[in-house]
C-alpha cells in the first residue's frame, strides 16, 4: 500500500510541473503570499513606483522569500480609460549588492492560463540564482489572476474542471461563473492581448528601456505576442516549454498526450522486471478506461492530505485526467504503469486518492475566469472534434468540453496577426523536455525556424517546464547575461538521465 507521504509527494509533483515550475511543494497560498518584509529589506523605488518590504511564502517549506512588493493601476478597458481600473500586484526581487545592477530586469511569465506569478515564483527562484546577482526581477500578476483582480470561480462554476463533469454540466458552470464574474469585471478584457499591455506599462512605470521575457508554457505565448508588440522593448526571450503563436489550443491535447505516454510506458515496456511486473501500460490503460466507462466503481480510500477514510466514484474521465497531469513529471509519470496495474486488477483505492488531491489542488491553483477569458477569445476556432482522437486517452472530450463552456463565455478581440509566427532577430533560448505531454519538442523545432537569433535544447528524459532541470540554470543566466544562445556549451546537460519505472510503491528495480 502507499504511502501518504508518497501519494502527497506525487500529487504535489505532478501539479507543480502543470503549473510551470519544478517544485515539490505547493506554492503560498491566497492569504499568505504577502506578509511585512523583516529589516533587512528596505523600500526600493523603480522609476515611477514605489516598493514596499514584503515576503513571498511558502509554507510548505517553512521559509520565505525577501521582496518588494507595489501595485500599478491600469484600465480595464484602454478604449475607454476614464473607465474601471485594475490594480496590477507586482514584486520584485533585487540583487543583494545593488552596485553593478544591470538596467534590463527579468520579467517571469507564469503558466495555465491562470497562475499567479507572484505566488507561483518562489519554487523556480532557485533556477534564477545567478541571474539575480545582476538583474532584477520582475514578477507581475497577469490581470485575472493573484491579487491583479482575481477571476475564480469558487461556488459558481468550480465544477468545470472536475474530470467527471458531463460536457452540459461543463457548460452550465461557465454560465455561472461569468455571471457571478460580470458583476466586477469585463470579461472580454482579460486576454493575453491586454496584459501585454499591460506588461509594457510596467515596464515603462519602473523606467526599464528594455526587459528580459521568460515565459513558462502558457507564459511563452504572453513573451511571444511581447516581443512581436513590442520588439524594440525586448532584449531577450526564454521560452520554456513553448506554445507557439501559429497554434490553436482546444484539440492538440488528446495526440500529444498520447505520443508522450508511447515515450514514457516504452521506459517500462523496454524494461525486464517491470515488463514482467506489470504488462503492457498501454493496453492495462485502455482496458481499465473501457472497464470504468462501462460502470463507474465506488471506491473507498483514505484522504491523501488528511488522512481520513472516504468513499467516492471512480470515472474514466477521472483516470484520464490524473494520467495526463502525471505525464508532465518523469518522477511522477514513473508510477503510472504500476498505479494502473494495481487498478487494473481492481484495487483503486491509491489511483482515487491521488485523483482527487490533484483535482483540488488544480482548482485552488488556476484563475479558471481568466483561462476562459484566454482561450475563448483566442482559440475558438481548435475546439473541434477530431475522428482519430475517439480512442486516444482524454479522447475529444477536452475539446468539446471547452467548446460549450466558450459558447457562454464573452470574448474579446484580438489582433488580426494574433497567429503569426514570431519572427524577430531578438535572441531567443527556447527549451523543450522530451517527454513533454503538453509541448512536445516539435512545438519548439517549429518556433526556432523564425527566429534567426533562436536556438533549441531538447533536455532528455524531461516533461514539462525544464528550466530547473540539471545545469539548464547555469545556461539559462548565460543566456540572459550575454543574449546570446549560439555560444552556449551545451554538454552538461547530456548528464540528464532518465528516470527508471517502478516495480513496485517502494521504487524501481536495483
Amino acid at each position: 500500500m502507499m504511502s501518504r507521504k508518497t501519494r502527497i509527494f506525487l500529487a504535489v509533483a505532478a501539479l507543480a510541473a502543470v503549473l510551470g515550475y519544478r517544485a515539490l511543494a505547493p506554492g503560498p497560498s491566497a492569504d499568505d503570499d504577502r506578509v511585512a518584509g523583516d529589516t533587512a529589506a528596505h523600500p526600493r523605488v523603480l522609476g515611477q513606483l514605489a516598493f514596499q518590504p514584503c515576503s513571498l511564502v511558502s509554507p510548505a517549506r517553512g521559509d520565505s522569500l525577501e521582496a518588494q512588493c507595489a501595485t500599478l493601476e491600469v484600465p480595464e478597458d484602454r478604449a475607454a480609460p476614464q473607465g474601471r481600473r485594475i490594480a496590477l500586484n507586482i514584486a520584485l526581487l533585487s540583487p543583494d549588492k545593488p552596485e553593478g545592477v544591470q538596467p534590463d530586469p527579468v520579467f517571469f511569465l507564469a503558466g495555465g492560463p491562470g497562475q499567479s506569478a507572484v505566488e507561483s515564483y518562489p519554487q523556480i527562484d532557485a533556477a534564477f540564482a545567478e541571474v539575480r546577482k545582476r538583474r532584477n526581477v520582475i514578477l507581475v500578476d497577469q490581470r485575472g489572476t493573484g491579487r491583479s483582480n482575481l477571476l475564480a470561480c469558487d461556488g459558481a462554476g468550480a465544477g468545470a474542471g472536475d474530470d467527471d463533469a458531463g460536457i452540459d454540466a461543463m457548460r452550465d458552470a461557465a454560465a455561472a461563473c461569468a455571471a457571478a464574474l460580470s458583476a466586477r469585471a469585463d470579461l472580454r478584457h482579460y486576454t493575453t492581448t491586454d496584459a501585454v499591455a499591460d506588461l509594457d506599462a510596467v515596464r515603462e512605470a519602473i523606467g526599464a528601456a528594455q526587459v528580459n521575457l521568460v515565459g513558462v508554457s502558457y507564459g511563452t505565448r504572453v513573451a511571444q505576442q511581447y516581443a512581436m508588440r513590442h520588439p524594440q522593448r525586448t532584449r531577450s526571450v526564454v521560452l520554456d516549454s513553448v506554445v507557439p503563436n501559429t497554434l490553436q489550443l482546444g484539440n492538440i491535447f488528446a495526440r500529444n498526450l498520447d505520443d508522450a505516454l508511447a515515450l514514457q510506458f516504452a521506459r517500462c515496456s523496454g524494461t525486464p522486471a517491470c515488463r514482467e511486473a506489470l504488462g503492457d501500460p498501454r493496453a492495462e490503460l485502455d482496458t481499465l478506461l473501457d472497464t470504468l466507462r462501462a460502470r463507474p466503481r465506488t471506491v473507498r480510500y483514505r484522504d491523501a492530505g488528511t488522512g481520513e477514510e472516504r468513499e467516492g466514484v471512480l470515472h474514466a474521465e477521472t483516470v484520464a485526467g490524473l494520467v495526463r497531469m502525471y505525464a508532465y513529471m518523469p518522477q511522477a509519470a514513473a508510477l503510472l504503469p504500476k498505479l494502473i496495474h494495481e487498478a487494473r486488477n481492481g484495487r483503486y483505492d491509491n489511483l482515487m486518492a491521488l485523483a482527487q488531491m490533484m483535482q483540488g489542488e488544480m482548482r485552488d491553483a488556476m484563475a479558471m475566469g481568466m483561462q476562459l477569458s484566454v482561450i475563448c477569445s483566442e482559440d475558438s476556432q481548435g475546439m473541434t472534434a477530431r475522428d482519430g482522437d475517439e480512442r486516444t486517452v482524454l479522447g475529444n472530450r477536452m475539446a468539446q468540453g471547452l467548446a460549450a463552456m466558450c459558447a457562454v463565455w464573452p470574448k474579446g478581440d484580438v489582433p488580426g496577426d494574433f497567429h503569426a509566427a514570431l519572427s524577430t532577430p531578438v535572441p531567443a533560448l527556447v527549451l523543450e523536455g522530451e517527454f513533454d505531454p503538453v509541448t512536445p519538442p516539435r512545438y519548439g523545432e517549429e518556433v526556432v525556424r523564425s527566429l534567426p537569433n533562436g536556438r533549441l535544447f531538447v533536455l532528455r528524459g524531461q516533461g514539462h517546464a525544464v528550466l530547473g532541470a540539471g545545469c539548464m540554470p547555469k545556461l539559462f543566466a548565460q543566456f540572459v547575461d550575454k543574449a546570446d544562445a549560439a555560444a552556449l556549451e551545451g554538454a552538461c546537460l547530456q548528464k540528464l538521465d532518465y528516470v527508471p519505472p517502478f516495480t513496485s510503491f517502494n521504487g524501481w528495480e536495483p
